[in-house]
Formats: C-alpha cells, structure tokens, sequence
C-alpha cells in the first residue's frame, strides 16, 4: 500500500476547498485550510465553521485556517482550489514557497478564458517541474463535507502519485479511483458545468423533465465530442469524472450552475442574480473558453454555445430556445 502524505494544505477556502479539507481531517491528516478572507480564517479558527461559503457545517478541530501563504505552502501535499480562471495567480505566487517535492494537485474545473487553457496546461506552464495531477468528478460540497459517501477521480500520469494521494484523502466515504487521463477528467469537469446552466434554464421556464433528460445527453454527446477532438479517452468520458459528474450536476438546483441557470430562466438578470452570491458559478466563467475550443477543433457544441450567448447576453433566452427546437432533425450519434 502506497505511503501517505502526513500533512495536506487546501488552497482556496471556498465551499469545495473546505469540504476537502473536512476529508484530509478525516482522513487522521493535518490540514492547513488558505483563506484570502479574513473572515474566513476567523470562521473556520473560532467558530469551526466557514460561515461565508459552507454554512450549517462543523468542522474538524484538526483544521487550522490561515492568511498566509507562506505558512500554507509547509505541507506535504497541495490540493489547489480556487476559481479556475485564478489558478495561475495562484500558482505563480506559490511556486517559489514550495519545496521542490510537494505535489500539487489541480482541483478547480473549468478553461482558462483568453488562453483556452486546461488547469493542467497551466501548471506546466507555471510549474512544470511539478507531475500533474488532477481531482474530478461527482460531489456536492455540503455533502462531502457531512461524510455522505461519494466517488471521484484522481488523474495523473503517475499512477504511484495518484496511489499516494488515494492513500492520503481516500475514505470509505471519499472514494478516489485511479485514472491517467488528464484531459478526460479536466474535459468533463469544465464542459458540465456550461451544460448545468443549460439544464437550470429548462428548469426555471418549466419546460419539464424530458426537457431536461434531452439536455444531459445531448450535452453529454457534446462534452464526448470535444474531449475525444482533444484527445481524451472514451471510458473516462463516460465514467465517474465525466458523465457521472454531469448528471450530477444538472440533476440538482444544489449545483451553483443549475440555480443560476434556473433563476435566469425565471427572468432575473444576470447582475442581480451574481449580486447575491459569493461563490463563482464556474460554467459562467468557462463557456466562452468552451465555445472557443470547440470552434479551435471544429466540434459542434450548440448547447453550449447557447450558454455562452445567454451568459454574455448577446440573445434571449426565449430566442436561444427557439434557435435549438428549430435545429434540423438528424441521427442520434451524430
């Protein structure tokens, strides 16, 4: 059996950040939990709960929170958190904090806007003396913080990393397979997030459950057809960090992306809507980044370039609707 790592630190102390680090806790590790909030630190240090992002949840006394980087960079191993679109800041600031061993693993879904950048591209490209390794897959944060059972996927073309970071986060509870197929896993976490919103649109126009059921497999053809044009396999599109995360996903108004789509169905604006939340909706952010390689591989995504028109507000939704019932009728695996 693989060798632990004795100490974790989680970059990024939002809803899922925190909920990771309730697992390294559990999991008889200790955890630095980096927070840019200080309300945060001060949360999660006194109270035992992130208040800001993971309400009605006690944490591990194990946890300790900070503010400074530095001081979160001793550990043994990184799990890298934050908004998909700051990882390279993120990166870049912690690079020259880290030990040369330390392992970082890439737990934020999504594609960097601009540079159509997987967060594995980024990594290599701030730090590519690191092996990458990726965190995907199906979970809800307040349920993975609460113990609920859940299954994900570790990635890494290292498949003794990957079965030492198995080692250090896995629970009977938190169970990571083995993968090494860094696209699929990144692939499938960025493009379901733009499919939620399509899925919470239907549901706020109340357009029904087959409604619904259309958009998840018709998103999950889409979500095959880039990973396979970029290189991804096809038994992890369709495994845990692909369709399972998918369903998920748009299964459930718990998902930032679903609520969002569906208060946008309701009619609310996208301003007041964001006004409101603290937590990034990570299909918002990624959908041009999507649009964009899809047009770079000529792979035909018009669910999510709905999305992204929607988003960005170049079309109704109303005419967004009309522009996909009006689409021509052709065979399934097309």
């Amino acid at each position: 059996m693989s060798q632990p790592y004795e100490s974790v630190t989680v970059i990024g102390a939002g809803a899922w950040g925190t909920a990771l680090a309730q697992v390294a806790a559990a999991a008889k590790r200790g955890v630095t939990l980096y927070a840019r909030e200080p309300e945060v630190v001060e949360a999660v240090n006194l109270r035992r709960e992130n208040e800001p992002f993971l309400p009605g949840i006690r944490l591990n006394p194990v946890i300790r929170a900070t503010g400074d980087l530095e001081e979160a960079a001793a550990a043994d191993l990184i799990l890298a958190v934050p908004p998909a679109q700051h990882m390279r800041a993120t990166l870049r600031a912690l690079k020259p904090l880290l030990a040369p061993e330390t392992p970082v693993v890439l737990c934020a879904k999504g594609v960097e806007r601009g540079t159509l950048a997987l967060m594995t591209d980024v990594l290599q490209q701030e730090m590519p003396e690191r092996t990458p390794a990726v965190l995907s897959g199906p979970g809800f944060a307040k349920d993975v913080a609460r113990g609920l059972p859940t299954a994900t996927t570790i990635a890494s073309p290292d498949q003794a990393l990957a079965q030492r970071i198995v080692a250090t986060i896995g629970l009977p509870t938190f169970r990571p397979y083995v993968a090494d197929d860094l696209i699929g896993a990144e692939i499938g976490g960025a493009v379901k997030n733009v499919i939620a919103i399509a899925c919470g649109v239907a549901e706020g126009r109340q357009l029904g459950d087959g409604a619904r059921a259309a958009l998840i497999t018709r998103g999950f053809a889409e979500l095959t057809r880039l990973g396979l044009a970029m290189g991804a396999k096809a038994e992890t599109l369709s495994g845990l960090c692909g369709l399972g995360d998918l369903v998920l996903t748009c299964a459930s108004l718990t998902s930032r992306n679903t609520s969002l789509g569906a208060a946008l169905g309701e009619g609310r604006k996208l301003a007041d809507i964001l006004a409101e939340r603290r937590s990034v909706a990570e299909g918002m952010e990624s959908a041009p980044a999507v649009v964009a390689l899809a047009q770079k591989f000529n792979v035909d995504m018009p669910i999510s370039a709905a999305v992204d028109a929607i988003v960005s507000e170049r079309i109704s939704i109303d005419d967004a609707i009309t522009a996909l019932l009006s689409r021509p009728f052709k065979a399934e695996g097309v």
